[in-house]
Formats: structure tokens, C-alpha cells, sequence
């Protein structure tokens, strides 16, 4: 007996078709959001990462009688670390040890050995310690610490490897600044910093080198 195979009528595939665009008109966004916030944290874990390897090689530097204090704001360009100004070996502070094969670009590797997953970035360093990094991993995710800065509502103001910009707000949150949303958009504002050592850092942003000696004298930092 002759059997006569049934396939899908014109309509049937229209209505599957039309399921399907449905379905993808949902997920498609929501994959996107779990992909974003996913390298949005991953650009933030690697600068906190930055900052712990900084630290603990500024602690280094110190036991081996590097002057670690002052003021300095660090570049880094994916490959090596500057501080721009140069002094002597004779009496070392931390521009004679930044550099290729230096002692600080050789210990930050060593304690945070993906480094180069940061292509650019900048730190503040404030009398012996690491206060604010920031760096961005490609040209739309940049990372900082102190985190809070950039989210997946704010990671569009500091695309485009704008991680001068994270930075300065970066100071501004070690200073104690809180963030405030200017109106009608998700851009958090933060306060220049008013503490004259937070300040120094803050205007000193995108230029490597000694911004200052660390001042004693207490001043209230800006409240955001």
C-alpha cells in the first residue's frame, strides 16, 4: 500500500518561524546583559588585583629602603610602568625603581602575574600605599579600584579606554566622595576631593610623576 508523507503546511512553519523570533527577541538581550556584566566584573577584578599587587611591591620596596612616600601618579601602557622623573640610585625613591626590568614593575608582576590583561591604566599612590587604580581591559571595559564606579549602568562613561576619567572619580571615592546621579541620565558625579593630598592626586591625573610630598596636616574630605 502507497503511503503519501505529510510535511508542514505553509502556516505551521510560519507560526514555528514566528515562536522562534520570539524566543530570541528575549534571550538575545538577556545573554547580552550576562555578557556584559560578566567583563564589567572581570575588568574590576583585575583592578582590584592591580592594586593588591601594587601595594604589596610598594611594601617590598619599603623593607628594601626605597622612599616610598610622596605623592606620585604610576602609567601603565600594557607592557611597562612610569613615573616620569628620575632621580639617583643614591638615594632611591620610587621613580629610580619604576620601569622595564625595575624592581616595582618585577614585583607587581610577580604578585599579579595576568598584568598585561590591562592594556592602560594609571594609579595614585599616597605616602607608601596605593590609594585608586584604574585601567580598562579593552576599549569599552574599564575597571577600578576603590569598585562601585563602574556598573553595568555607568561602564558607558569610561568606554573608549577613558580610564583618566575612572581614576579622578576613583581619588574622589578614596577621599570619601559618594556618588550622585546627575539628572536624567545613570552618570554618577563625584566631588573633587578638598583634602590638599587627595587634590594633588586628583588634578594630577593623566600626567606621570611626583605630584607633591604627602602633607600632615588633616583637612576634611569632600562628603560627595
Amino acid at each position: 500500500m502507497k503511503t503519501t508523507k505529510k510535511g508542514f503546511t505553509l502556516i505551521e512553519l510560519i507560526v514555528v518561524i514566528a515562536i522562534i523570533g520570539v524566543l530570541a527577541a528575549i534571550l538575545v538581550p538577556t545573554m547580552l546583559g550576562y555578557v556584559r556584566k560578566s567583563k564589567i566584573s572581570s575588568a574590576n577584578s583585575a583592578a582590584s588585583s592591580v592594586y593588591k599587587g601594587i601595594n604589596s611591591a610598594l611594601t617590598e620596596l619599603d623593607e628594601e629602603g626605597v622612599d616610598v612616600g610622596g605623592l606620585w601618579i604610576l602609567k601603565w601602557n600594557g607592557t611597562v610602568w612610569a613615573a616620569s622623573t628620575e632621580t639617583t640610585e643614591t638615594d632611591p625613591t620610587i621613580s629610580t625603581v619604576v620601569g622595564s626590568g625595575k624592581r616595582f614593575d618585577k614585583k607587581v608582576s610577580n604578585f599579579f602575574s595576568d598584568i598585561k590583561k590591562i592594556k592602560k591604566g594609571e594609579c595614585a599612590i599616597k605616602d607608601g600605599g596605593c590609594i585608586a587604580f584604574a585601567g580598562c581591559t579593552d576599549k569599552t571595559y574599564t575597571g577600578t579600584y576603590p569598585g562601585g564606579i563602574v556598573t553595568t549602568d555607568t561602564y558607558e562613561n569610561y568606554k573608549d579606554a577613558n580610564y583618566t576619567n575612572a581614576l579622578k572619580d576613583a581619588i574622589a571615592v578614596a577621599a570619601g566622595a559618594k556618588g550622585v546621579e546627575a539628572t536624567g541620565t545613570t552618570r554618577l558625579t563625584y566631588a573633587a576631593p578638598t583634602d590638599s593630598n587627595f587634590k594633588a592626586l586628583y588634578d594630577g591625573v593623566g600626567s606621570a610623576g611626583q605630584k607633591g610630598a604627602a602633607s600632615t596636616t588633616p583637612s576634611t574630605p569632600s562628603a560627595g
